[in-house]
């Protein structure tokens, strides 16, 4: 059962809000942001319109609030590194590795909700377009801070190579399937990560 099913079953004691935010992130990444409408986000989350926009001034500010939900539970995996993998960055980064893999290999996988949202919303001025771009900054500092870690001379450019073969994989999979390059994102970044561990040449 998806955790926006299991809100809306739990009506009775799920805030509105929080069932309208749960649905509207279910349904924009698995249907796209344009292809969803106010009206089908209120019926899904057991509501109304009039509901919805008494906690959303507009459909932009709850994807916006959308892309902020996707953000914190970016941040839990990181601190789930911490806690799994103290005072080892060796260890955090093949495990970021192999999580980043499992998320490819899922079937029910439609690429980055920001990269998704940022093709949809090109206007500049979009209340998303600040959201989206901070968290992409921010995923690949935390990247780079973990590659400093580990002791890498050069931990920004592990890092780039890391991010980059990330977000292409993800393009892959979604452009060519599961059997293109895409396929081997772990066993790149195993070299990637080994490269930059050997230390200058």
């Amino acid at each position: 059962m998806s955790v926006a099913k299991a809100v809306v079953e739990d009506a009775h004691r799920v805030p509105p809000r929080e069932r309208i935010i749960a649905v509207a992130c279910d349904l924009f990444y698995r249907f796209g942001i344009r292809g969803v409408g106010v009206e089908a986000i209120a019926e899904a989350a057991n509501t109304n319109k009039m509901t919805l926009y008494r906690h959303f001034s507009s459909k932009d500010e709850l994807v916006a609030e959308c892309l902020r939900e996707f953000a914190r539970k970016a941040q839990a995996f990181w601190s789930e590194l911490e806690v799994q993998h103290p005072g080892d960055p060796q260890a955090k980064l093949r495990r970021w590795l192999a999580v980043k893999g499992d998320r490819l290999a899922d079937a029910e996988e439609r690429g980055c909700e920001f990269c998704n949202a940022a093709v949809e919303l090109p206007e500049k001025d979009h209340p998303a377009r600040k959201i989206i771009e901070a968290f992409k900054t921010e995923q690949r500092e935390r990247l780079e801070g973990l590659c400093r870690e580990a002791g890498m001379p050069h931990p920004g450019q592990c890092a780039d190579e890391l991010f980059l073969l990330f977000e292409g994989a993800r393009v892959s999979m979604q452009s060519v399937g599961r059997e293109g390059p895409g396929a081997r994102f772990v066993r790149m970044g195993e070299a990637i990560i080994a490269h930059h561990s050997r230390g200058p040449a």
